[in-house]
């Protein structure tokens, strides 16, 4: 409490005031004739208590009012997500508080430039590595379908591995760039065939269950939405990608468009009810035996959050697994 404006200004301000009444009320009393003196005695002691705590009301009330911006100012940057930079508005700010909020807008703007520095650092160099790493594929495979030998195939199909391994990575670094809300343009926002884009998905990921002996299906109604092709691309992808990676062999995934949802079913292990929020950060994995960087699920995050879309996890109908439901205005 040593550091609370109300007791300082308390301290600073009631012993003076006390200071003064008690030799105005002294000097009152020396004046007083004999017979009345104990009369103003008691009337002065009176009189310095009510004066007393009325100081104290009016010095607590007006601190109090006083402070009453800066809470709102609080519980307006509580009130934020970490990643909204915009300024605060000062049309409602005292005077006094104008510099406060000027220092805070220009923090926030510097911190605003460097955000927007790492995106785009993060896309250009995710941009600039796509290319030299779909040739080096291309000659890996090119590679391993000329070369059979036993020990020259397992060392290609390393190598292939960790490069198919290096682009996801790298696909997914650029998705995240894209879809962050300062990268986010609302131009490129149209009509989409929402069935089309997962239809389209799903097929590409044939291979990948067909390894694990996964059962991949669909069930496709005809929806349309507003939003970005190479976005809700990216969404898709790491929603499947994600089902097929944690869910084991033998098992089945199936994604399901209706009217102004999409639905990624598995029947993996599932997710606690106490992770499900957690999952969605940045690099954040359930196990170490899955290979992954953490980050599928915090961009199809970010992607519904910039389309205005609710993302939930719940336990599929069978009660084995996780369904993922993405929920468009």
């Amino acid at each position: 409490m040593s550091g609370s404006i109300r007791l300082r200004l308390l301290r600073w301000v009631i012993p003076p005031v006390l200071l003064m009444n008690l030799l105005a009320g002294a000097l009152a009393y020396m004046l007083a004739p004999p017979p009345l003196r104990e009369v103003v005695l008691r009337t002065l002691v009176l009189l310095e208590i009510v004066f007393a705590l009325g100081c104290v009301g009016l010095v607590w009330f007006s601190v109090s009012n006083g402070l009453r911006p800066l809470s709102r100012l609080r519980a307006e940057l509580n009130a934020r997500e970490g990643d909204d930079l915009a300024p605060i508005a000062a049309v409602e700010v005292p005077y006094e508080l104008e510099p406060v909020v000027s220092a805070f807008n220009g923090l926030l703007a510097k911190v605003g430039e460097g955000a927007q520095a790492r995106q785009d650092f993060l896309a250009n160099v995710a941009h600039q590595l796509r290319t030299p790493l779909a040739g080096l594929k291309t000659q890996l495979e090119w590679l391993g379908a000329r070369h059979t030998e036993p020990d020259t195939a397992k060392s290609v199909g390393l190598m292939l591995s960790a490069t198919e391994r290096m682009i996801r990575q790298t696909n997914q670094l650029l998705a995240l760039a894209r879809a962050e809300p300062h990268h986010f343009e609302k131009t490129r926002l149209e009509p989409l065939a929402l069935d089309a884009l997962v239809a389209d998905a799903v097929q590409s990921f044939v291979d990948q269950a067909r390894l694990k002996n996964i059962d991949i299906g669909f069930d496709l109604a005809p929806v349309t939405v507003i939003g970005d092709r190479f976005l809700l691309r990216d969404l898709i992808d790491n929603l499947i990608d994600n089902a097929i990676r944690y869910t084991p062999p033998h098992g089945a995934v199936t994604v399901s468009v209706r009217p102004k949802l999409l639905i990624v079913e598995d029947n993996g292990p599932g997710i606690p009810l106490a992770r499900r929020e957690q999952v969605f950060n940045r690099y954040v994995r359930l196990d170490d035996k899955t290979h992954g960087s953490g980050l599928g699920l915090a961009i199809v995050r970010d992607i519904a959050v910039v389309h205005g879309a609710r993302l939930t996890i719940s336990d599929p109908p069978g009660g084995q697994g996780a369904l993922f439901t993405v929920k468009f205005a």
